[in-house]
């Protein structure tokens, strides 16, 4: 009892500063966690008492033909997108890491798109770039090649995102070049004597000693895009259309709470989603045994 008495003297300081921050996670994480899965279990539009029904939410979710599609769509945009900002990401980092001249420009103007390219801004003008009248059609033309409506043509306008997605690599170029820039130099000195050449070095020794690096940039960016929202909602204004092609999950969980008042149907779709996303990153965490290796 007297070691608890002691050791309370010692940490209350660090408990009172820690205050602000348990209340704030308390009122702002917590405590709405808990009103969402609630409401997860009940029929509720923000006007009129929550009615309890149960599992009613979760069964419908899966009888929903829309839901399904925008399971579909977000799908496709995290496990073709992701892979593919990361492989640009780590392009660039690896050319820019063979010290060429001007590296701190270089490293500040590919990262400024990631401040930008989750903005409102930056989804209105992507939506200019690639509409009719846009700059890639009027580039199209310049060659004598007909363009389309990319944003308004279903069988594009998913892709768009995508590329959207791809272009704000910019955080993951500067992870990785910080990784690059650990991997020792007399390894590729040994290498270089052995005769290996460059693609050689790559994969017998960068890619596995940045493994870490690409553990790290893949969960972030998998959670990162399984909750984009802003790119869809612009783009689309909001429908996810046309013909429900960019459909994001989480846009059509904002049209059933906020448009149709649908709250406690949007709260199951939040809870599959959190599910989802626990589901992915533990998946990813299983196989890091396997493909990530650590220098120790």
């Amino acid at each position: 009892m007297e070691t608890i008495k002691n050791a309370w003297r010692k940490s209350w300081v660090g408990y009172l500063f820690l205050t602000p921050w348990i209340l704030g996670i308390l009122a702002f994480t917590m405590i709405p966690m808990g009103a969402s899965l609630y409401f997860s279990f009940t029929r509720y539009d923000m006007f009129t008492s929550p009615e309890w029904i149960g599992l009613g939410n979760y069964i419908a979710l899966f009888q929903d033909e829309k839901w399904k599609n925008s399971v579909t769509v977000t799908l496709t945009y995290v496990f073709l997108g992701v892979p593919l900002q990361l492989l640009f990401a780590l392009t660039i980092a690896t050319l820019l890491n063979k010290g060429i001249a001007g590296l701190r420009f270089y490293r500040a103007i590919y990262y400024v798109p990631s401040l930008f390219g989750g903005s409102v801004a930056i989804a209105i003008l992507w939506r200019q770039i690639f509409g009719g009248s846009g700059l890639i059609n009027n580039v199209l033309d310049y060659f004598g090649i007909q363009g389309i409506n990319w944003i308004s043509t279903p069988s594009t306008a998913l892709y768009t995102l995508i590329i959207l997605m791809i272009w704000q690599f910019g955080a993951s170029m500067v992870i990785f070049l910080a990784g690059l820039k650990q991997v020792p130099m007399d390894l590729y000195e040994s290498a270089k004597i052995d005769g290996a050449g460059f693609m050689k070095q790559f994969t017998s020794i960068t890619l596995p000693l940045i493994t870490p690096v690409v553990f790290f940039n893949l969960v972030m960016g998998i959670i990162s895009a399984f909750q984009a929202f802003t790119p869809a909602y612009i783009v689309s204004g909001g429908t996810g259309g046309p013909l429900d092609s960019t459909l994001f999950y989480t846009l059509y969980l904002y049209q059933k709470g906020f448009t149709h008042f649908q709250m406690g149907y949007a709260s199951a779709m939040a809870w599959i989603l959190l599910l989802a996303i626990s589901f992915v990153t533990a998946l990813i965490f299983v196989s890091s045994k396997k493909w990530v290796f650590y220098q120790e």
